[in-house]
Parts: structure tokens; sequence; C-alpha cells
């Protein structure tokens, strides 16, 4: 299949759309009462329930809030749990582009479709847009930040074993405590199976970068973690993430996902959060993911100093 996009293409369309708005001839009495003109009205916003995607939901609920919108946020285990309803029942989801456009394609071309490995965001974007059509979603702008899948061992298991890449666990057996969708995606233990050669003998659902999953690690009830590329705890906790050497992992830049159909609606979103996007990078985002794991602030004040800071908020 080939799949082709222009992501640009996308927001010049949304841009047309908001100079068609402004000339259609209206008097400006007639659009007063219009939600779309104005900004604001109800928005959902959905995600996964670990330290970053918290982190983004606040920051997406701070931003939206300012802008007249009234948002209602419920975080959820996986990603199955709220692709189930969105677009439809949620709005707005933080999101990463090659974890949202894989999952379009193993959903609509079955669970060993050939996984979308482009390294770079945007082409990413691009080459899964007929994916994103169909599903009704909408990419914003893509950030610079990125987080892939990161999987992590203790620092003792490292140097007893002489294990630093996870091609150095082929051929070995291993529990793997992970995110609850992770048997049998490609970026996870489908990966570390089948291109790995790593004997993966139960994957315990414990969450994704989840003290329970730290801790399953640390006490030996599994060998193998499952995190992210920003998280700031591991050290403290005397574990260590094994690099990626195959680069299983296909590009994971950040990037606001809308239902097309609220954003046609409610085209000022892409004027809202995209400046939120230009002003990450995955530097400060690892120190902002470090502020909420490590030194127990609450995310609502980090995300609200990180916005006031870049300007994007007023104190």
């Amino acid at each position: 299949m080939t799949l082709r996009r222009s992501l640009a293409a996308a927001l010049a369309a949304g841009s047309l759309l908001l100079a068609g708005c402004a000339g259609d001839g209206l008097a400006p009495e007639e659009n007063t009462d219009d939600p779309a003109a104005s900004g604001g009205g109800p928005v959902s916003i959905s995600g996964q329930a670990f330290p970053e995607a918290e982190l983004m939901a606040e920051m997406y609920t701070l931003l939206l809030e300012d802008a007249g919108y009234e948002p209602d946020v419920k975080l959820v285990d996986a990603r199955d749990a709220y692709m189930a309803t969105f677009p439809g029942d949620i709005d707005v989801v933080p999101e990463y582009v090659g974890g949202i456009v894989n999952f379009l394609n193993a959903r609509e071309n079955g669970a060993k479709a050939e996984p979308f490995e482009a390294g770079d965001g945007e082409q990413l974007a691009t080459d899964g847009g007929d994916l994103l059509d169909g599903a009704g979603i909408s990419l914003l702008d893509i950030s610079p930040a990125t987080d892939t899948n990161a999987f992590f061992v203790t620092q003792e298991f490292s140097e007893a074993e002489g294990v630093t890449t996870l091609s150095d666990l082929e051929g070995m057996s291993v529990t793997l405590a992970a995110a609850p969708d992770c048997e049998g995606r490609l970026d996870c233990e489908g990966g570390l199976s089948e291109q790995y050669g790593i004997d993966i003998t139960e994957v315990l659902p414990l969450g994704y970068a989840s003290n329970q999953t730290y801790q399953a690690v640390l006490d030996g009830e599994a060998e193998l973690g499952e995190t992210s590329t920003t998280d700031g705890t591991l050290e403290a906790q005397g574990l260590v993430v094994l690099e990626d050497d195959q680069q299983i992992q296909p590009a994971q830049n950040l990037v606001p996902a809308v239902s097309t159909e609220f954003l046609d609606a409610n085209p000022d979103i892409a004027d809202i959060l995209n400046p939120l996007m230009a002003a990450l990078t995955t530097e400060n985002l690892t120190e902002l993911n470090g502020r909420v794991a490590v030194d127990r602030e609450q995310a609502e004040d980090v995300a609200r100093d990180f916005l006031v800071s870049e300007g994007l908020l007023e104190e």
C-alpha cells in the first residue's frame, strides 16, 4: 500500500478554512454566537496515564482553559482504550507520531503488518497520512522533542551479564514488565522476540514507566522493564537503559492528535497548541519529567511553570 500525506498541506487547508470563514460575507453579528468563531466550549482530552503524558495533558489543559475552552481530561492505561472512542467521544490526545501511525496500521492491516519505521517524524506522518485521514484524525505541528520506548535492566544485571544493548539479550529467557498492550507489538514484546531473538517468557502488564514496573525489575520479578528515553528516574534507582542497537523504534516525536471534525469546527486549536510543540525539546522534556518523577513536584505546577517561562501563559 502506498501511503502519502503532506502535513503541511493539511495545515494549509486549515488556514484556507479560516480564510474562507472570514470572507464568506456574513455580518459580524451573525457569527457572535458561533463557538468556532470565538473559541471555547467543551473539549475532551484523553491519553495514557504515565508521567509524561500526564504532564502534556496538564499543558494542553492550561492552554485550552486560557483560550476559553472547558477541558475534560480522562487518562487511561493503554492506547487501545482511548483509541476505541477517538475520534468521537474524544477530541484531543497528546500523542507520539510513530505510536499512533503504527497503531492505526496494525488496526487496519493486522498485528503482523510491516511497521512504519521512518526515523523522521514528518516523514512518518506523511507515510501514515492515508491511515490518519481514514480514521478522521489530524496531526498538528510535530515537535522536535522525541521520546521512544526504551528497555531497562538493573545496573547489577548489566554488569553481571555483560549486557549493554538489547542484542546482548539474544537467546536469553527473560520476564518483561511493560504496558498492558506490549505483547505482540513490534515496538515492544513482538520486536524484542522477533527482531532481537530474546525469549520473552512472560509479559507482566504493570504499566509503561510505572512504579510497579520499576519495582518488578528491582525485586527480580522481571529482568527487563519498559520505559521511555526521556525517563529521568533510572539512574537514581540503579537502573540502566539498554541500547536499541537494531533501531526497532520508529520516530516518536510528540504531536497533538485532534479529531478532524473537531478541528474543522474549532480551527483555533492549532494556534493554541502548535506554539507548545515548537517550545518543547527532548532536553527540556527530560528535565520536566525529572521534576515530576524524581523531585515529586505536581504535574500541574511543572506544566504551568514551563508555559509561563516560554511566554505561552501569563502568570
